[in-house]
């Protein structure tokens, strides 16, 4: 039975220019707990979105629903990129 809701993941990084502070302290950690192959650790946000397929409308839509959402208050387009995928 199809759900009343689509549910979209979002994936937010910071931009490869920009200094990762906490991905550096946890590859420090890695190393001294003996994983010294890991050479880089960049930190993100991952959240997850369940809207209502009533008010989603068709695909197109909802991306440019999501995009707005994103841009206007879950990422900071200055330091972050994102990534987003709608599952059903």
């Amino acid at each position: 039975m199809p759900t009343d809701t689509v549910k979209v993941k979002v994936i937010v990084t910071l931009k490869p220019t920009l200094l990762d502070a906490q991905g550096r302290v946890v590859k420090s950690a890695l190393h001294s707990l003996g994983y010294s192959a890991v050479n880089q650790v960049r930190i993100g946000k991952y959240m997850e979105l369940e809207i209502s397929r009533a008010t989603a409308g068709d695909a197109a839509a909802l991306d440019a629903t999501v995009k707005e959402m994103c841009d206007r208050l879950l990422v900071n387009p200055v330091i972050e990129n994102y990534s987003f995928e709608v599952t059903e």
